[in-house]
């Protein structure tokens, strides 16, 4: 693969890349109003999304950090956003070009004051994966073999200002209002900045697993606190596949479902239990280790979850609350998804919506056991946001609905869906994690 010498880091040579990659948008929507007159909206449409995507993803791929990032969260926006978003985007997950050996050493010698020949009794200069905000490589000291990842350099300190450029052709892309849209690109913005001090994920790390090392079949490597600085991590090397490469080739279905209720174990211990989760869950942060263990990785965003919010999110699983207008109604004004200043349309519109969402989305918290692997259940969710996100009276509205936690959390379960959608894992015992005698649900 292709390496790269140098990353743009000043504010210039980025806001540069943004502004010609917003140009090539800009000019895409030319051709797409020309296109209209020649063809349907919907040829239009795929078209104008195709082009985006394609230019999007090239002009933020080598700016590496916040930009590329947001490109990866939204990917796994899989039943809201245009198929061609998620095709190209999804490349942030895996394809992204990596450092250059001689950037590699210098970025160390900055950041940690010594070579990785200085560091480590082997090392490896070329990248063994690449993401959005930092690349990993193979190292060995005492006999041990490590992981180090390796923050791009930049990154940290360009996030405000990246998101701030980016945010104008985010809202026309994905129609987001302006008022209102602040706290969400807030939220973004300081999560982002969480995921760049890699001494509090390694704080996060080794909290994480010692809240929930007793989970069975899911494992976590160590962590070396005296190897690591607030831009380079060192844990073990753990040997195995990533999850979607496991699931394209797995035919041993005992298994996909032993490791499916590992994962989901894991996200509904830390939902219910701490209230504090790993809130990055795509298949290049998961493992299938060669004991057929479920290995989890990279905690650097983790979400916390204030009980203001929680309870009344959690309340709206419930079928008795949602089939309740007058406590239905109440939630959605809790969870500011319904507003005071709303017109009687969009009061409507809103309630009517959720309702909907909610009833197909909370499907699997309503019995004791779930099949991961029905199509039928990913069909409908992604027809149901193909539906809304084509729908004329919404996009005529204040869309931006909900409380600035939903970003994190509905990501998350996005995710975990389609992970365990992935794995094709049936027969998932949804309060697996707790004892007989306990439940999550709040009646």
């Amino acid at each position: 693969m292709k390496t790269i010498d140098h990353i743009p880091t000043t504010k210039i040579e980025r806001a540069t890349k943004i502004v010609q990659t917003g140009a090539k948008v800009g000019m895409n929507y030319l051709k797409y109003y020309g296109d209209k007159l020649s063809s349907t909206e919907e040829t239009a449409r795929e078209k104008l999304n195709q082009s985006n995507a394609s230019d999007i993803y090239d002009g933020l791929k080598d700016l590496k950090g916040s930009a590329l990032k947001v490109a990866q969260m939204l990917s796994m926006e899989k039943n809201i956003m245009p198929e061609a978003y998620i095709e190209k985007f999804s490349l942030s997950q895996f394809s992204v070009p990596p450092l250059s050996a001689a950037l590699v050493v210098k970025t160390f010698r900055k950041y940690f004051g010594k070579t990785p020949g200085e560091l480590f009794d082997d090392f490896n200069p070329n990248a063994v994966h690449g993401a959005s905000i930092g690349q990993v490589h193979k190292a060995r000291k005492d006999g041990k073999d490590l992981a180090v990842k390796i923050q791009y350099p930049g990154v940290s300190e360009s996030i405000s200002s990246d998101l701030a450029m980016v945010k104008p052709m985010a809202m026309k892309l994905f129609n987001i209002r302006g008022k209102g849209s602040e706290v969400y690109f807030k939220e973004v913005e300081e999560k982002l900045l969480d995921e760049t001090n890699y001494l509090l994920e390694v704080e996060q790390s080794l909290e994480t697993i010692r809240q929930c090392s007793h989970i069975p079949n899911l494992r976590f490597p160590n962590y070396y606190p005296h190897l690591s600085s607030e831009r380079f991590i060192t844990m073990d090397w753990i040997d195995g596949q990533h999850l979607s490469e496991f699931a394209a080739q797995n035919s041993d279905k005992a298994l996909a479902n032993k490791l499916g209720q590992a994962l989901w174990d894991f996200y509904m211990f830390q939902i219910h239990r701490l209230r504090k989760f790993h809130a990055d869950p795509h298949p290049g942060n998961f493992l299938v280790s060669e004991n057929n263990e479920l290995v989890a990785l990279d905690f650097g965003c983790v979400k916390s979850i204030p009980d203001s919010f929680y309870t009344p999110y959690f309340e709206l699983a419930v079928p008795e609350n949602r089939n309740n207008p007058e406590i239905f109604t109440a939630k959605l004004y809790e969870l500011e998804i319904l507003r005071n200043e709303d017109s009687k349309e969009e009061l409507v519109f809103f309630t009517n919506m959720f309702k909907r969402l909610l009833d197909l989305f909370t499907r699997p918290f309503q019995s004791e056991t779930f099949d991961f692997s029905d199509a039928g259940f990913f069909k409908r969710l992604s027809e149901l946001g193909t539906a809304y996100s084509k729908n004329t009276e919404l996009r005529n509205m204040n869309g931006n609905r909900g409380s600035r936690h939903f970003i994190y959390m509905n990501r998350t379960f996005f995710g975990l869906y389609n992970l365990m959608h992935m794995l094709k894992a049936d027969g998932i015992v949804i309060d697996n994690y707790l004892p007989e005698s306990q439940s999550w649900k709040v009646a």
